[in-house]
């Protein structure tokens, strides 16, 4: 449980983010359908949330589908996008009573028409909740993010409305999908792979990284305890 967490670090990062690996082989390990793990990985999502909400932070943007992931097997894709629609209808009532605001990042244009109107469902329902925002990324990458960011400042500037010298860092921001959002304290990725696989990769200059070999299926309160614990006990320099 979060009650876990020492007291004498118990300042909660504002921002959390998951890169949420290790379904498949969970499911292997357990001879499963692969599937099957990416299925319990959507209850383990369920858990997090609130526990992340419980801890006091105030963003969970999790990777839920890269633009690499289409590359998968037909039926691992097909099936996919069925339990994400499948969890959006199962969650929907529950997220908005509990108070968790669902944004969806990353392109929508690829996503088949039941999944993408039951994400925007989830965001239209709960879009004046504010105990935690819960960001799904899908069919996301942070190359494409940045390409469509300098194109819409390069539109801008083609129009008039923007000079080159006011290009900057927040520019860049407010052309991002996270836009409006802070830069997350936090990214926590399972399964045990040490690497950004092109998630976030503007936000995350000054982030704190935690990773365990734990596959996601299997992730508990406990173990994110234990990331909110040793991120508490880090001290950050930004650089300085």
């Amino acid at each position: 449980m979060i009650e876990r967490i020492d007291p004498a670090f118990a300042t909660a990062p504002r921002h959390v983010a998951i890169i949420m690996d290790g379904n498949r082989r969970w499911a292997r390990s357990h001879g499963m359908p692969p599937l099957e793990g990416h299925r319990r990985g959507m209850r383990t999502l369920h858990t997090i949330v609130e526990a992340a909400a419980h801890a006091g932070v105030d963003v969970l943007t999790v990777y839920a589908f890269s633009e690499e992931n289409w590359q998968r097997d037909r039926n691992e894709v097909g099936g996919l996008m069925e339990i994400g629609a499948a969890f959006a209808r199962r969650e929907t009532a529950e997220l908005v009573r509990d108070g968790v605001r669902v944004r969806l990042i990353g392109r929508r244009d690829r996503l088949p028409v039941s999944l993408r109107d039951a994400f925007e469902d989830m965001e239209k329902r709960s879009v004046d909740n504010r105990r935690i925002t819960l960001n799904l990324a899908v069919d996301y990458g942070a190359r494409s993010e940045l390409t469509e960011a300098v194109r819409a400042l390069a539109r801008a500037v083609a129009a008039g409305t923007l000079a080159p010298d006011d290009i900057d860092e927040d520019a860049l921001a407010r052309n991002l999908w996270t836009a409006g959002l802070p830069d997350p304290d936090l990214l926590i990725r399972t399964g045990g792979d040490l690497r950004l696989s092109n998630f976030l990769l503007f936000q995350c200059a000054y982030t704190e990284l935690w990773s365990t070999p734990i596959p996601w299926p299997a992730f508990t309160e406990a173990a994110f305890a234990d990331a909110l614990t040793a991120f508490a006990q880090r001290q950050r320099r930004f650089g300085r």
